[in-house]
């Protein structure tokens, strides 16, 4: 039975990216929504649902009064220092106006601990500038009210059209080296379920924190191997980068906030169902 169509107003930023445009493409049929781009003007400047937005150049607090969204969705790329004063204005704007905000955020937020997997109340720590920028983002969200925030930490996230695999696939058919890392034990997603994911927690008006990688983990090598085996008729050249001589983890679980058995996955179901469907 199908969703009836919700009043719900939601506006994506960075809805021509392969994640957001994801979740546009999952989320418009039920809800009204509206969605930016930078680039690709032709795809979609006869879309009358797409706003032009450019983080470096656009002021956003305009844009929202436009559209006047209940739900904010940040899948925005771009400048750093123009990303974080873009989430300074639409937390301004959430502050004062009955509108939540959900942000992408990253597994990276967590990439100084090598340990052992992360959760969703564990102290972030970071050692790269994108897992900083993720971390100073997010603690912005943290500071509004509950009732006004999700914060979705993603791991890589794969999919047939998504940047990862067309990467392979380019390196495949030019014979040139994949870089795997034998020593990286990590959790993974695919795009299909994580629209999924997304579209139930706006629907039952979930909050909070939410890690929406796979419920089990793997060794990078190997879930690389098995993608390539997957494509097939390859002889792949494979570049194994150590970055450290023992073990270390890149993983975000879910533990606290965890989703209905049907929305959760494993790594094996993004090779096996999803990838190449």
């Amino acid at each position: 039975m199908k969703e009836k169509k919700s009043k719900h107003r939601i506006l994506i930023l960075g809805a021509s990216g392969f994640v957001g445009n994801s979740i546009y493409k999952e989320l418009h049929a039920y809800y009204d929504t509206y969605g930016t781009y930078c680039y690709n003007e032709k795809d979609y400047k006869d879309n009358g649902q797409f706003y032009h937005y450019n983080v470096e150049e656009t002021d956003i607090y305009e844009l929202l009064e436009i559209v006047k969204p209940d739900y904010i969705i940040s899948a925005i790329r771009g400048n750093f220092a123009a990303q974080v004063l873009a989430h300074q204005h639409i937390i301004e704007y959430v502050t004062t106006h009955n509108t939540k905000l959900l942000f992408l955020s990253s597994a990276n937020v967590f990439d100084a601990y090598s340990k052992y997997p992360s959760y969703e109340l564990d102290k972030t720590l970071s050692l790269s500038i994108y897992g900083r920028l993720k971390i100073k983002i997010e603690n912005m969200l943290l500071r509004l009210p509950k009732s006004k925030a999700i914060i979705i930490r993603l791991p890589m996230v794969f999919g047939n059209n998504s940047p990862r695999i067309k990467e392979i696939k380019t390196l495949l058919h030019n014979k040139e080296a994949i870089e795997v890392f034998p020593n990286l034990i990590f959790n993974v997603t695919h795009i299909d379920k994580v629209t999924q994911q997304i579209h139930y927690i706006i629907n039952h008006d979930k909050t909070g924190v939410f890690h929406l990688g796979s419920s089990d983990l793997v060794h990078h090598e190997d879930f690389i191997k098995e993608i390539i085996t997957k494509i097939g008729l390859y002889n792949p050249i494979y570049k194994r980068v150590f970055a450290s001589n023992e073990d270390r983890y890149l993983a975000v679980l879910p533990k606290s906030n965890k989703l209905p058995k049907h929305l959760r996955t494993t790594y094996q179901d993004t090779i096996d169902h999803h990838l190449f469907s």
